[in-house]
């Protein structure tokens, strides 16, 4: 595992326990997955990765459009083989081949991640298959410059 690997980790621990609140982005009051990933973004880098729209539950179904897809590629670059996958890196996750991403997640570990559950909070949940076979990218956090 690289430092920054081992930094966003340690920063998704943190956020454990956080309860699930749709849009919300705020560690120990609650956050959604895309909040969650804004949270450890911004403890990383001091500030929002970007301005983020309100959004519905069912955005992704709704919008026609991959938009978690694209921020990815627009604040991580391109997506790494998911072979290639790394403690600390973002995992996004689709439910259907035929649909949008609309799930995001940090790998902690070859069998863990960490993400914000609706319905509970944020959690360590083993990648069992059923999760394992929906990743649909896996990007890496980019270099910090101290």
């Amino acid at each position: 595992m690289s430092g920054m690997g081992d930094r966003v980790v340690a920063l998704a621990e943190g956020w454990i326990g956080t309860a699930y609140r749709h849009q919300g982005a705020a560690k120990g009051i609650g956050c959604d997955c895309i909040g969650l990933i804004r949270g450890i973004w911004r403890e990383l880098y001091g500030e929002e990765p970007e301005a983020v729209p309100a959004y519905a539950p069912d955005w992704a179904e709704r919008s026609g459009e991959d938009r978690l897809m694209d921020a990815a590629r627009r604040l991580f670059g391109e997506a790494v083989p998911a072979g290639e996958a790394e403690p600390g890196d973002l995992l996004l996750f689709r439910w259907r081949p035929d649909c949008a991403a609309k799930h995001a997640g940090i790998l902690a570990g070859p069998r863990h991640f960490i993400h914000a559950y609706e319905q509970s909070a944020v959690t360590r949940s083993a990648l069992v298959p059923s999760w394992r076979r929906r990743i649909a990218a896996v990007h890496r956090f980019p270099e910090k410059n101290d």
